[in-house]
C-alpha cells in the first residue's frame, strides 16, 4: 500500500473523527452516547493507522497530521476531571454525602459525648468539691462571679492569637478523634467520653457557682459548631475502626488501610468548619456580646453546617466511598 491510497482509504473515518472532535470541543460529555462510542473506535483505527503511517512514512506531512488528530483524541478519550473540578465536586458534594451516611455513627458519637456529658454536669452541680478536682486548673475561672456579658477587653492582636491556638487546638482535638479509630474505634471513644466528661464538669461547676449564664455567653458561640465538628471527626474514626471488627472478605489491616483513606476526607472537609469556629471563638466570644446574640451565633452557624449535610448530602449511599469491609 503507497501513502496515497493509504489516505484515500482511510481519509473518511479520519475526517469523522475530526468532526467529533470539533462537536466535543474540550467536553466530551457534550457528545450523546452513541457518539461518545464513535470517538473511541474511530480514535482506536486512527492510533492504529498513525503506527503504520510512523513505520513506513515517518516525517510526512500526512503522518504528522495524524499525530496531532491522535494527539487531540486522546485528550478526550482519556478525559479525567482536573484536580479544580475534583475540589470542587469534593466541596459541593462528595464531603456531604459522606458526612451524611454516617448515620449510625454520628448517632454514636454523639451518645459518647453528650451521654457523659450531662452526667458530669449534674454530678458538678450536685458535689462541686469533687468536681473540682477533676476540672484542670485552666478551667477553674468559672466559679469565679463575674457580671453578665462582660468584655473580656482583649486587643486585636490577643485575640488574633487566641483564636490562632483555639482552632489549632480544635483541629488536633478533631485528628485525635479519628485517629483514635485506628485502635478499633476504641481510642475514638474513650476520647469523646474523656472530652463530654470535661465539657460537663465545667459547665457544671459554672452552673453551680452561679456562673451558668456567662458559661453559655462564652461557649455558646463557637460551641455548638466546634462539638458538631468533633462528632462528625469522632463519626469518622468509629467507622475507620469498624474495618478492623468487621473486614469482610479482605483481611484486616486492607479493610483498615481503604477505609482509613475514605475516613480521612471527612475529616478534612471537617477542617474549614473548625477554622471558622476558632475565629468565632477568637473575636466574638470576648466582646461580650450577650446570650441572645451568641445562641443566635451558635445555633445559626451549626444549623448551617448541618443544613448544608442534609441539602447537599442527598444521595449519599450506605456508606461514604467504595470499600469491601463489612458496617455495622
Amino acid at each position: 500500500m503507497n501513502l496515497e491510497r493509504f489516505t484515500q482509504e482511510r481519509g473518511d473515518a479520519w475526517n469523522d473523527l475530526d468532526a467529533l472532535l470539533d462537536d466535543a470541543g474540550r467536553r466530551p460529555e457534550r457528545l450523546g452516547a452513541a457518539q461518545v462510542r464513535r470517538l473511541g473506535e474511530l480514535y482506536r483505527a486512527a492510533a492504529a493507522d498513525l503506527a503504520l503511517a510512523r513505520t513506513r512514512w515517518p516525517g510526512d506531512p500526512v503522518t504528522l497530521r495524524l499525530e496531532q488528530r491522535v494527539g487531540r483524541a486522546r485528550h478526550l478519550v482519556y478525559d479525567a476531571p482536573t484536580r479544580r473540578d475534583s475540589l470542587r465536586t469534593f466541596v459541593t458534594r462528595d464531603y456531604w454525602r459522606a458526612v451524611r451516611a454516617l448515620k449510625l455513627q454520628l448517632a454514636i458519637a454523639a451518645v459518647l459525648l453528650f451521654g457523659p456529658c450531662a452526667l458530669s454536669g449534674v454530678w458538678a452541680d450536685r458535689d462541686p468539691g469533687a468536681a473540682a478536682g477533676v476540672a484542670p486548673g485552666a478551667y477553674q475561672s468559672v466559679t469565679h462571679r463575674r457580671p453578665h456579658g462582660a468584655d473580656l477587653h482583649l486587643s486585636g492582636d490577643e485575640r488574633t492569637g487566641i483564636s490562632g491556638k483555639i482552632f489549632t487546638n480544635n483541629i488536633r482535638v478533631t485528628l485525635l478523634a479519628f485517629a483514635g479509630g485506628i485502635a478499633a474505634g476504641v481510642g475514638t471513644a474513650l476520647l469523646l467520653i474523656a472530652n463530654g466528661v470535661l465539657l460537663g464538669v465545667v459547665g457544671g461547676l459554672a452552673v453551680g457557682s452561679g456562673n451558668g449564664r456567662v458559661f453559655f455567653e462564652l461557649v455558646t458561640a463557637h460551641g455548638v459548631l466546634e462539638l458538631s465538628c468533633i462528632v462528625v471527626a469522632g463519626a469518622a474514626g468509629l467507622w475507620m475502626g469498624w474495618a478492623l471488627v468487621e473486614p469482610g472478605r479482605l483481611r484486616r489491616t486492607t479493610a483498615l488501610g481503604r477505609r482509613a483513606r475514605e475516613a480521612i476526607k471527612v475529616v478534612l472537609g471537617t477542617a474549614p468548619w473548625l477554622v471558622a469556629a476558632g475565629l468565632i471563638e477568637g473575636f466574638l466570644t470576648p466582646a461580650g456580646l450577650g446570650l441572645s446574640a451568641v445562641l443566635a451565633i451558635g445555633i445559626g452557624a451549626a444549623g448551617a453546617y448541618w443544613a448544608l449535610v442534609l441539602a447537599l448530602g442527598r444521595g449519599a449511599t450506605a456508606e461514604p466511598g467504595p470499600s469491601s469491609a463489612g458496617m455495622p
